[in-house]
């Protein structure tokens, strides 16, 4: 049998996660950043998802996402009720999960072309 590596063309996809990283395509990113389906947005300055704020959210929001996927590290871990109505009362819908979920997740709905964008916490 003949086995082929086949990479998506038309979206940055998640190779994989560990506690200290996220690896996109081929290239490994240490810090948080979002990620939407065409671009990369790093240096996202949260370190901890409990000490986010709603204007944390606003880089994620210039995307105009349908879904937000929010990987809180390397477990799951919620932010503030404030944060997450920053998403909630502009209808848009947001799941908190950790980081390996999060990316599993991306890879899902970036791949059926889904309006969605992940943001990944990293310390």
């Amino acid at each position: 049998m003949e086995l082929s590596l086949e990479r998506p063309e038309d979206f940055l996809f998640i190779r994989r996660t560990d506690a200290n990283a996220v690896t996109v395509v081929d290239r490994d990113i240490t810090a948080s950043f979002i990620l939407a389906r065409d671009r990369v947005i790093e240096d996202w300055n949260v370190s901890d998802v409990t000490a986010m704020t709603p204007e944390d959210a606003n880089p994620i929001l210039a995307l105009k996402p349908d879904v937000v996927l929010l990987g809180s590290g390397a477990r799951q871990r919620f932010p503030s009720q404030a944060a997450l109505g920053a998403f909630l009362q502009r209808g848009i819908g947001v799941e908190v999960m950790d980081n390996a979920a999060a990316a599993r997740t991306w890879n899902v709905l970036a791949g059926e072309h889904r309006n969605v964008v992940a943001a990944f916490i990293l310390s």
